[in-house]
Formats: C-alpha cells, structure tokens, sequence
C-alpha cells in the first residue's frame, strides 16, 4: 500500500508515461504541484523523484499498469480522487497537446475513481483553459 501522496504522484506519472514521451513541460508541472499544491504541505519534497522512478519500475512489470492503478485506488481516500483526476488532467495537458494514449488513460482513471461524468467534464474543461495558449 502507498500513502495519498504517492498515489496522487503514481497518477500524475501514469499519465506522462501512458505515450512513452515523459515531456519536460509534463515533468516540470510535476514538481511545480507537488512544491506548490496544499495537498502536499506535509510531503516531503525531496521523495519525489524517487516516488516517480518506483512507478515508473513498476510500469515495466508485466501487469505494472494494473498493479500502479490499484495501488493508487488503494492509497486514495475518496476526497481525494477528484484531486487526483485534476492532476491527471493537468499532466496531460501540460505540454499543450495530449495524446491520444494520455487522453484513454485518463478517461480510464476517471472511471476507476469514479469520477461523476458532469464533474470529469468540468474538470478537464478547465485543464484545457488552464493550458491554453495563443
């Protein structure tokens, strides 16, 4: 079992490996919400790289992919699984183009922390505007 912080951190790292290409922007947006985000007052910063290079051992196990979204269902309590869902989207969004894998991931994260459809559309709308650019 994992703690809540490294079950947000284990989503966020899904999400920026779900196409293979871990961006600077998606890594960067990372670190800038675990420094600056009120959920992770209590983590302790420097446990964050090494959090990202366990899922991303774990993601190189034949069922790494299943085992990571259990782990992060297990760790999650339930206030925290739309706080979750808006990191994903915010990663995915980050580097302002979001692939079609990071898009099917994050549906499916929605779906495993069932996550009500009105609000993961509420949420994702604002990750596109938060990223938008002109």
């Amino acid at each position: 079992m994992i703690d809540h912080h490294t079950a947000l951190i284990y989503t966020m790292v899904l999400v920026s490996a779900a196409d293979r290409d871990m961006s600077d922007a998606e890594l960067g947006k990372i670190g800038e919400m675990v420094k600056y985000l009120p959920v992770f007052k209590d983590f302790d910063h420097n446990e964050l790289t090494s959090a990202a290079q366990d899922c991303a051992e774990l993601l190189t196990k034949d069922d790494g992919f299943e085992a990571a979204l259990d782990l992060i269902l297990a760790g999650l309590p339930e206030k925290l699984r739309e706080t979750a869902y808006v990191l994903a989207c915010d990663v995915a969004a980050a580097d302002g183009k979001a692939s079609n894998e990071e898009l099917a991931l994050v549906e499916l994260i929605g779906e495993r922390l069932e996550i009500e459809p009105l609000a993961a559309a509420a949420i994702e709308r604002a990750a596109r505007a938060r990223h938008a650019s002109v």
